[in-house]
């Protein structure tokens, strides 16, 4: 209670000195009950705002926080209160306590000396004493504006007393005899634990009660000159616990407002129960001291010190929360770093439309869920040796994890996020929903749709983070597909977080998720089949039917890309996939395959993505994005440009994402082009072998023999090359790894995902399984060189190789017509029966026609003279075959020797690969030899 809330008539009465003091024992008696009649006064006033402002005295604050631990006060009838409203009352001096035996020899006076004062002395004995009119100074405590902190105080800061009229100054104390003082400084100590000034200690210069941040550091307060020694070192020592009450009130108030979360709100009212046992004990200090003569300056101080050190610890626990908000002058670096928002989270509430309205801060972090949890936590573990402050913080977290043990047991046992406030660990963005699988190539759905605010982690989940997590996530795919029962309350769960159950029950609920969700993809949506239906279309496994659908398509195909019909080449493929006899005809999700194109090479496409993520580093290959595509290959056929799609639904798209669909369409391209080289080689072997200009042994050159040698083995090193390289990723890569994959499911799904397990080789999580089937991808991507840029290069060049030579077979059959004399000339050889010149006369005539000889598309690409001598035209087929021999034997020489050193530093299963391909090269000049690296660009 300041000096500005109390009764004009009582400071002149105070200013007056001893002599009231000297009055008799009925005197004293008077005065005390008068002194208990006004507190009632005041805090029945309290109760009412409203009317106090009829009185002509302001109410007292102090009294009116009192009120709520004294529901008594609140019975006096309506007659009593109007009375009290009407009479202006005077406050009886001090003085009359001071002239009671203060003094060791007084208080060893009888009592009969000094009666003591009747507690039901009527209200007509007291005597009415008119208040002064001419004091301009009438201070008056008024309701504020609402807050958003419903619980928030709403009565005005009375005015300082410093800025009292002179005329209501006390006596200085070096005036009043020690006995005096000391009765004079408890009676003031009882005001200033309130927060308010008193008559002698009152706010220290410079301090404004009107500022929010002065007032959550706590005021200084200083004591007006003349007291003795030794009652001011004892006060001092008192003052703090007001500091820490004033604090601590305006901390409530602030961290009250909406905007600070539960766990916030839940604390504040924690230690809001705690201020109001403050005041009761304030309360019976305050009757102890009205009624008890042997109650001392020490007394208190040793009545309080318990609650001084409980004051102190919820001091430096708010100190910490203001310095975390941002609401201190005395910044630290955390709060510094942590002073902008995530970016994500920013503009999901500008989409929700919120973060706009007056009083937001949606600009600065503030302190609150898990990391107000975090921050109790810790202090409770640096205060574990103090029995005391152990049971406060204890309270106080238990007290503040009520809410956020709500939203926990929602999102564990539900799926549901119900955080207004953004203060739980799980962060939702909504704007990313399921619809939107169908174009993530980045998993965005799973990996960003939930996430963690790592910082906001409370420590008692830290070790579980990511099964909380996850159970949330999984309960979220089985809610939506049908499979949770949201009305269902679970019961029997932990609400904080001592309780013993509580790493129990994220166990429980994690295990029940996981089974659940897993049951779900393994039995309702037939995980298996999906995949092995992959298998069928993307690994060419059985590549029968395709190979029908190539034969069939081979027209089209062969058309520039932009000429290509996709929707023709798509009623072929449905066409073959319903033929009866095929294994694929029994598949139940041949529906769900597309035919496209894709005019970016796989080479090109494969590097890009190489050299954007560094896989070559170790880490996890991604598919480009539409904004990092290359150039597009203009010279790109339906061959070359062909791939499949494959359609998931919701869920098993969690697990064959788009992400994982962009790795098969990758594996399948790369067999298709293996394939696609095969047949083309073979058709050599074919022409090679039919033909009857390759077939007829020439009678006149030697060296043409030895040329068709040179052919036919290069030939069959290409062919042993595309043979061996589709063999190994076929039977060596993927079907090895398929089998591992498939036998984790197996194991699970007759398990049944009773539990997560722990064995080798067996899936215990959705998420794991989901990893697994990435690294089955990732690991046949690497194992068949498609993450190896280097390596990517040198099978670039080798196939290109490969695919002219496949290509220029029919040019290179017209050279050695042209250059052998037996088939250039018009008389028939001697080595040839009249039925094979006959033939041969025909076959010849056929190829001069100009339609057939327009249907090849390279006759006229390289077609040398026909003046060129025999011999020339002979040079010349030695020429380029020997450019292609050494094309194809240095490179593959290259990819041997780089085979040889990835299969020592990372992938050893290269090192079959490397056995295999070096038949390839053997007997060649190349063979063994070692070239440098940079020889391939």
């Amino acid at each position: 209670m300041s000096s500005g809330t109390r009764p004009s008539s009582y400071a002149e009465k105070r200013s007056s000195g001893l002599a009231a003091a000297e009055r008799a024992s009925a005197g004293s008696a008077s005065s005390q009950h008068r002194m208990s009649g006004n507190s009632s006064s005041f805090r029945t006033n309290s109760a009412r705002p409203s009317e106090s402002k009829a009185s002509h005295y302001p109410e007292s604050p102090g009294h009116k926080r009192s009120i709520s631990s004294n529901p008594g006060a609140r019975s006096t009838t309506r007659s009593t209160v109007e009375e009290r409203r009407t009479e202006k009352v005077q406050v009886t001096t001090r003085e009359t306590l001071i002239a009671r035996t203060r003094s060791p020899d007084r208080r060893s006076a009888p009592t009969a000396d000094k009666p003591r004062p009747s507690k039901t002395r009527p209200r007509e004995s007291r005597q009415e004493t008119p208040l002064p009119q001419d004091l301009p100074w009438e201070p008056e405590a008024s309701l504020l504006p609402h807050t958003t902190a419903p619980l928030a105080s709403r009565i005005s800061i009375p005015p300082l007393a410093s800025s009292a009229p002179q005329t209501l100054r006390p006596k200085p104390l070096h005036e009043l005899p020690l006995d005096a003082q000391e009765a004079l400084i408890i009676e003031d100590l009882l005001f200033v634990f309130m927060g308010y000034e008193g008559q002698y200690i009152r706010f220290a210069k410079g301090y404004n009660p009107f500022e929010e941040r002065e007032r959550l550091s706590g005021p200084d307060w200083r004591i007006l000159p003349g007291l003795d020694p030794s009652l001011r070192d004892l006060t001092e020592s008192m003052l703090r616990m007001a500091t820490h009450y004033t604090a601590l009130e305006t901390f409530v108030d602030v961290q009250s407002r909406e905007e600070f979360g539960l766990v916030n709100h839940a604390l504040c009212a924690s230690i809001r129960k705690l201020l109001q046992e403050y005041l009761v004990m304030v309360a019976q200090l305050e009757t102890q001291f009205l009624n008890d003569d042997s109650f001392t300056l020490h007394v208190l101080n040793v009545h309080i010190l318990p609650t001084s050190h409980m004051m102190y610890q919820l001091y430096t626990l708010a100190h910490e929360l203001l310095k975390r908000n941002d609401l201190l002058d005395d910044e630290t670096e955390e709060s510094s770093d942590s002073a902008e928002e995530d970016l994500e989270q920013l503009l999901e509430r500008l989409r929700e439309g919120g973060g706009l309205a007056p009083g937001s801060v949606a600009g600065k972090k503030i302190c609150k869920g898990g990391a107000v949890l975090g921050l109790i936590t810790k202090r409770l573990e640096s205060m574990s040796g103090d029995p005391a402050a152990r049971a406060l913080l204890t309270s106080l977290l238990r007290d503040a994890s009520i809410p956020y043990m709500a939203m926990l047991n929602e999102w564990l046992h539900h799926g549901g996020i119900n955080d207004p406030h953004d203060e739980f660990l799980i962060k939702e963005q909504r704007s990313i929903r399921r619809e939107r699988l169908e174009q993530d190539y980045t998993d965005e759905y799973w990996e960003r749709r939930y996430t963690i605010r790592d910082n906001d982690v409370p420590p008692q989940l830290e070790g579980v983070k990511d099964k909380v997590l996850l159970a949330g996530k999984y309960l979220n795919v089985v809610r939506e597909c049908g499979g949770v029962d949201v009305s269902l309350q679970v019961k029997d769960v932990p609400i904080s977080f001592d309780d013993n159950r509580f790493l129990d029950n994220v166990n429980n609920a994690y295990a029940h998720a996981n089974e659940s969700l897993m049951q779900l993809l393994l039995t309702a949506h037939a995980l298996p089949a999906r995949l092995r239906s992959l298998k069928h279309y993307f690994f060419l496994d059985p590549s029968d039917y395709f190979s029908y659908f190539l034969e069939l398509g081979a027209s089209e195909l062969r058309k520039p890309v932009k000429s290509v019909n996709a929707s023709k080449l798509q009623s072929l493929l449905d066409l073959v996939l319903r033929q009866p006899g095929s294994i694929v005809s029994l598949d139940p999700f041949k529906e769900d395959v597309k035919v496209e194109m894709n005019e970016i090479t796989l080479t090109k496409s494969l590097q890009r993505v190489v050299n954007i993520t560094g896989i070559e580093q170790g880490e996890t290959l991604q598919p480009l994005t539409n904004n990092q595509a290359p150039e597009i290959d203009k010279n790109a056929s339906g061959f070359t440009s062909l791939q499949l799609d494959y359609a998931v639904p919701f869920p098993v798209s969690l697990v064959i994402s788009r992400k994982t669909i962009w790795r098969y369409q990758a594996l399948f391209r790369y067999l298709l082009s293996l394939r696609y080289l095969e047949s083309q080689l073979s058709t050599c072997w074919q022409t090679h072998t039919r033909g009857f200009v390759w077939s007829h042994k020439s009678s006149a050159s030697r060296s043409l023999e030895i040329w068709k040698r040179r052919v036919w083995t290069l030939r069959a090193r290409m062919l042993v090359f595309v043979q061996q390289l589709l063999y190994f990723c076929t039977a060596e890569v993927i079907e090895p790894n398929w089998q591992k994959l498939m036998a984790r499911l197996q194991d699970n799904d007759q398990e049944g995902s009773n539990a997560p397990t722990t064995g080798a080789g067996v899936t215990g999580t959705v998420d794991e399984l989901m990893q697994d089937h990435v690294d089955f991808l990732d690991t046949c991507l690497k194992e068949c060189m498609l993450t190896n840029s280097k390596l990517l290069r040198i099978h670039s060049k080798l196939m290109q190789t490969c695919t002219i030579f496949a290509t220029y077979t029919n040019w290179l059959s017209r050279e050695l017509e042209k250059a052998d004399p037996d088939l250039s000339g018009t008389t028939k050889p001697p080595n040839m029966t009249d039925e094979q010149w006959k033939h041969f006369q025909s076959i010849r005539s056929q190829k001069t026609n100009p339609h057939s000889h327009a249907q090849d598309p390279n006759s006229s690409s390289v077609n040398p003279s026909d003046d060129k001598t025999e011999a020339a035209r002979i040079a010349e087929l030695f020429d380029v075959i020997r450019k292609w021999e050494t094309n194809f034997s240095r490179h593959l020489q290259i990819l041997l020797d780089a085979l040889n050193h990835y299969a020592a530093t990372e992938t050893v299963v290269l090192l079959s690969l490397c056995a295999r391909l070096s038949t390839a090269n053997q007997g060649t000049e190349y063979a063994g030899l070692r070239h440098d690296e940079d020889g391939v660009v």
